[in-house]
């Protein structure tokens, strides 16, 4: 246990084992999700239709291979951020990212599966380079201090947003989104209401615990508010199934425990080094009529356009994540930076092997940091729990949307601290700081919030005789966001 202290740093880091291991499991319970999400996007592109876990679907795979290849992806991921950069960061296929290449590359250009990975590999190829010749430094140094200000914020408003979804608290209206009605007492659909509202009370009681719990300053306030709220979520189920509610009912009805073995077949024969066996045949692209020159085309502009999407999510995340957790050095620069970047690039390179998309470092590690994780151990043991729920796959998926929303929406809550280092004497620095996280969280977009952020600095910059304050690397950034706003 010593050279394991020792090897991390848990000690000479103000940190204990139990602490990490409580951080660890925190971030593991908040991005768990993902395997399921990224397994049915990839596996069932059309939720109209009904396919069972190990049936090969329109894209040539099934729920239970993506599965398996989701969380070896993040496994090798999350290894590296633990014994390369070992940091407690964790990774796996990025959000939008998926959905990137799923109905756009796959549904709309007309590429197999095996042609995306090949896109996927070539973004972590790029990243690998751009991190062996330092210029992904070069990068993050040319994001002007006030756009960095936004990012945390900008970050917790992101998560808190997806929260406040995810448990069905905020909602779809005329007006774009509302807040979803919590009248439990209209008689003519009172069962209706209490199924439905189930989700929204539970996630709000699970902040409220949450809140109560980091008050009395007791550790791992997070984690116990999302075992505590999946707890109540079952509860409440309960209740209503034994009232005769048909939803409750159907909820429990809903939970099978399956063989997960069978899943590792399938990740076999349908995903694993098909980027190499069947990727570089573009045969069924040519024979839609498209020519060779288009096709070169579609591999370097989407090649690059992955690396951007992927490299500014995973820089504005590190630096959100490490802000939470004073995790910075004195430059104000992520620890080990360039250690963590590098793991990003070579998991996704690893994930495009294995079959999956895009592996990224993921906001939800925030939940982590705020949950007392400062090392690399903390990571191993969002690993560890990744290769358990490989095999213990119906066991990861009782734990309710709802419960994990909690920890979302706090870490949104503590997040918002950054606020605190914005001068607001300055309106140019206020309104810079404002572009960044307001289009980062309403416009669904990390990566699209520091691109807005940047072109308003620039005009800021411009309009105020300090554009010999702007570094070229900066020029570079933002001819690239406003290319991209303009031209997609």
């Amino acid at each position: 246990m010593n050279k394991i202290d020792k090897f991390f740093g848990i000690s000479e880091k103000g940190s204990t084992f139990r602490a990490e291991i409580v951080a660890g499991l925190t971030t593991f319970m908040t991005m768990v999700y993902i395997l399921m999400v990224n397994a049915n996007m990839f596996g069932n592109p059309f939720s109209d239709i009904a396919l069972k876990a190990n049936e090969v679907g329109p894209m040539g795979v099934s729920y239970a291979g993506m599965y398996i290849a989701t969380a070896i992806g993040a496994i090798v991921g999350t290894l590296l951020m633990a014994f390369l950069a070992k940091m407690p960061l964790a990774q796996a296929s990025g959000m939008g990212v998926n959905a990137f290449i799923v109905y756009t590359l796959w549904l709309t250009v007309g590429l197999s599966y095996a042609n995306c990975m090949v896109f996927t590999l070539l973004d972590g190829v790029i990243f690998v380079l751009l991190t062996a010749t330092g210029l992904r430094q070069k990068i993050f140094e040319a994001i002007p201090e006030a756009v960095r200000k936004g990012i945390g914020v900008g970050i917790g408003l992101f998560i808190a947003f997806i929260g406040f979804q995810n448990a069905g608290v905020i909602v779809d209206s005329a007006t774009l989104v509302s807040l979803v009605s919590f009248n439990y007492l209209n008689g003519a659909s009172f069962g209706a209401n209490y199924a439905a509202l189930i989700g929204p009370f539970v996630a709000i009681a699970g902040v409220v615990a949450i809140a109560i719990l980091s008050k009395k300053n007791i550790k791992g306030s997070i984690l116990w508010g999302i075992l505590g709220a999946a707890v109540l979520y079952y509860i409440m189920n309960g209740i209503g199934a034994i009232a005769g509610l048909e939803p409750c009912k159907a909820f429990f009805d809903s939970i099978t425990i399956s063989n997960p073995f069978t899943a590792f077949g399938n990740w076999g024969k349908e995903s694993v080094i098909k980027v190499f066996t069947e990727g570089f045949n573009f045969g069924g692209y040519l024979d839609a009529g498209n020519t060779v020159g288009s096709l070169v085309i579609l591999i370097v502009t989407t090649a690059l356009s992955l690396c951007m999407i992927d490299m500014f999510d995973t820089i504005g995340t590190l630096y959100g994540a490490c802000e939470q957790g004073n995790l910075l050095d004195e430059s104000g620069t992520p620890i080990n930076f360039n250690k963590c970047m590098l793991s990003d690039a070579i998991a996704t390179c690893a994930g495009a092997v294995a079959g999956t998309s895009t592996v990224t470092t993921f906001v939800e590690s925030s939940a982590g940091v705020a949950a007392g994780g400062k090392t690399g151990f903390t990571a191993l043991v969002v690993a560890i729990c990744f290769a358990l729920a490989m095999f213990l796959s119906p066991i990861a998926a009782l734990i309710p949307s709802a419960a994990t929303a909690s920890a979302l929406i706090w870490v949104g809550v503590l997040m918002m601290q950054g606020f605190a280092k914005v001068d607001w004497s300055d309106i140019a620095e206020v309104f810079i700081v404002f572009a960044t996280f307001i289009i980062m969280a309403l416009g669904y977009s990390i990566s699209k919030g520091i691109g807005a952020g940047i072109i308003v600095y620039i005009f800021v910059m411009l309009f105020t005789g300090k554009v010999k304050e702007i570094k070229i690397s900066t020029w570079v950034i933002a001819a690239i966001y406003l290319a991209t706003f303009l031209l997609t």
